[in-house]
């Protein structure tokens, strides 16, 4: 059977809706009941970032190219920046909180996401979560991903004040957050996270439309005082990118594009 123009190799519902899993040439996504893909990976390159935006969320490397320590994923779909992590830092843990059971099911069976120790897993609303271990888990990660939607946009227990605020809590002092929003339909929603997140991070934040595509990611760094060099910035965007084969130069001239206010505040020229 084919759908959204490829071969549908799988199909169940649970209590939140249809789940698929469709075969395209090359490539195999993850959908939701609809066209729009959720995950999207390489069957030839399972661990390569196929999804554009999913590439823009990685962007945060240009500020931090190490990483060691504890990473917060809200949100899994098919895995594909959990299986990046874990393959290009060694010395990382995530702990992913993903809302739907059967989507980790469906990572683990269909896009080869791994069972490591170093990842785990909890069944659970990532807004509640964050915003209940604010306290007990006070500067412990060094980095937040955030990548939670339903039907109607960014989950509804992400989209409000009180978890931006809680992420930035749980923060390390150097550690960064970067989150997957919707600039299209949703923009109302958009701006108005854009605003939390600027109250919460003291303006210490960059957004990024990426190429042809609705999704707006936003990097919201802890330190407020921390500076970066724009030459290292550029000759660290071109090593990335020759190391990655991720458009990382790109990313960095569309930072400074898009935020020529914030980008100078933590950016030297």
């Amino acid at each position: 059977m084919r759908r959204y123009g490829g071969r549908l190799i799988y199909e169940d519902r649970d209590d939140d809706g249809i789940v698929e899993v469709i075969d395209d040439g090359g490539l195999r996504s993850l959908h939701f009941g609809s066209e729009p893909r959720q995950s999207c990976m390489s069957l030839d390159n399972p661990d390569e970032l196929a999804l554009a935006y999913v590439r823009a969320m990685a962007s945060w490397q240009l500020f931090r190219p190490a990483l060691a320590g504890d990473v917060l994923m809200i949100g899994l779909g098919g895995g594909s920046l959990a299986k990046y992590l874990i393959r290009h830092f060694p010395e990382c843990r995530l702990k992913i909180i993903e809302y739907r059971r059967s989507v980790v099911r469906l990572a683990r069976r269909y896009f080869a996401l791994p069972v490591d120790p170093r990842i785990n897993i909890l069944i659970g609303d990532g807004g509640d979560y964050v915003c209940r271990n604010r306290e007990k888990q006070k500067n412990r990660y060094c980095l937040i991903i955030v990548d939670a939607f339903d039907f109607e946009g960014v989950a509804p227990s992400v989209a409000q004040a009180d978890f931006f605020q809680a992420a930035q809590a749980l923060l390390a002092d150097d550690g960064i957050l970067a989150i997957n929003l919707w600039g299209g339909s949703a923009k109302p929603q958009y701006l108005q996270i854009a605003a939390w997140l600027g109250d919460s991070f003291q303006k210490q934040t960059l957004f990024m439309p990426v190429l042809d595509k609705g999704n707006i990611i936003g990097l919201a760094f802890k330190n407020s005082r921390v500076r970066y060099d724009w030459q290292l910035l550029k000759d660290r965007s071109v090593a990335l990118e020759q190391e990655f084969r991720i458009e990382f130069p790109f990313f960095l001239k569309v930072l400074k594009k898009h935020n020529t206010v914030t980008f100078d505040q933590l950016v030297a020229s």
